[in-house]
């Protein structure tokens, strides 16, 4: 580009010589040409300054990018900090780029949903090989229960009580309870009938007692199975109004809530309180790595069909779509208000260790194509604008 727009200068000057002197509508061309120099030669005086002195002559006001190029790249720094990385821009950006479906759609192929979770695995478990041992015990007697121990725990026990209660999620425990213990009654006659057996006066015959303990155990029997038997058995619902109200009362009720604080304190003065929930993390851990580390195993398995189901419902559920596009968005946004000044920072960074010389070249490349089309324009420009001077002044 730069030959083009130098060739037109030697072209217009060429011109020039040729018609200097001549009349008629040579006049015209040779002003034309005439102009068409000084445009050419003032245009390319100042996209040269930008970059270096013209001619290596160190005119005022020239070589302005070597000279100046770290205020250049602190305005440019400021420019996009205002302009671009802010609040409003990036969460604009971020729900205009559509993160959740587009994650969803990448997430719903069960390659993509598998390719996730063997990546994860391996992280995952350098994680958990980490975590235990004496760090983890310190943590629990020194961090862990002191912070239990102040926390009031029986309002919030309760709580979780009610909505466990409210949504029946302990009939499963109640059904798995009652079953084991008609299994039990059922598989333990003889055991039963000694115990009842035991209960008998010292004076009643051993036959009379015989038959008592006999005709109780198969009551008992019938009991439990009825009470297994019936969803709606009054067991049950004596249980469930039970469990209602004790939850009530270890949210609202002093005596209960200081019987349940005071056994909480019991329990976590116990010496073996400590090791014990480092013993259930080691338990919890072995398992967890040989679940990682099986690509078949049941965990990964089961996570990757999460993912997969995850990704489809971030597809097809406005409301879940809409609710993850706002947490990114506002995470997006916190991110570029506390380190949007940071990350720009690299700007002026960067410009700042470059040489003068290497910046200006830099920037010549990328933007010198169009400034040699301003050498281009003005030597045209300058032509036709030398034309009509010519041509009114003859007029005149």
């Amino acid at each position: 580009m730069r030959w083009l727009a130098t060739s037109l200068l030697v072209l217009a000057a060429i011109v020039f010589v040729l018609t200097h002197g001549r009349d008629g509508a040579w006049g015209y061309v040779n002003a034309a040409s005439e102009a068409a120099m000084v445009g050419a030669v003032a245009d390319w005086f100042a996209v040269t300054a930008l970059f270096r002195h013209p001619l290596g002559i160190p005119v005022p006001h020239t070589a302005i990018i070597p000279r100046r190029k770290d205020m250049l790249a602190r305005s440019l720094e400021q420019f996009v900090a205002e302009n671009f990385l802010t609040e409003q821009t990036i969460r604009e950006r971020y729900l205009d780029a559509e993160v959740t479906r587009r994650a969803g759609e990448w997430l719903s192929d069960p390659v993509n949903s598998e390719r996730v979770i063997q990546e994860a695995a391996p992280l995952a478990s350098r994680v958990l090989e980490r975590v235990g041992g004496t760090d983890l015990q310190e943590f629990v007697e020194q961090t862990l229960l002191p912070r239990v121990r102040r926390e009031p725990l029986s309002p919030l026990a309760g709580h979780l009580l009610e909505q466990v209660v409210r949504d029946d999620a302990h009939r499963g425990l109640m059904d798995i309870g009652f079953r084991e213990l008609h299994s039990w009654l059922v598989a333990h006659p003889g055991d039963v009938t000694r115990i009842i057996g035991a209960r008998a006066p010292a004076w009643s015959p051993k036959w009379v007692d015989d038959m008592v303990a006999s005709r109780v155990y198969q009551e008992l029997v019938a009991w439990a199975k009825d009470v297994n038997d019936d969803p709606q058995h009054r067991v049950r619902q004596a249980l469930d109004s039970y469990l209602a109200d004790l939850a009530r009362d270890m949210q609202h009720d002093p005596d209960t809530m200081a019987n349940a604080e005071r056994l909480k304190d019991r329990l976590l003065d116990h010496p073996q309180v400590g090791p014990s929930v480092v013993a259930v993390w080691d338990a919890v851990k072995i398992v967890l790595l040989e679940q990682l580390a099986d690509p078949l195993g049941q965990l990964r398995t089961r996570l990757a069909r999460e993912l997969e189901d995850l990704g489809g419902r971030m597809m097809t559920d406005d409301v879940l779509r809409g609710r993850l596009d706002a947490w990114g968005a506002d995470a997006a946004a916190v991110l570029i208000s506390r380190y949007g000044s940071e990350l720009t920072t690299v700007i002026s960074h960067t410009i700042e260790r470059w040489d003068g010389r290497d910046a200006s070249d830099r920037i010549e490349l990328h933007v010198g194509r169009d400034l040699q089309f301003i050498r281009i324009n003005g030597t045209v420009v300058g032509g036709l604008v030398g034309l009509l001077i010519h041509t009114v002044s003859q007029l005149l």
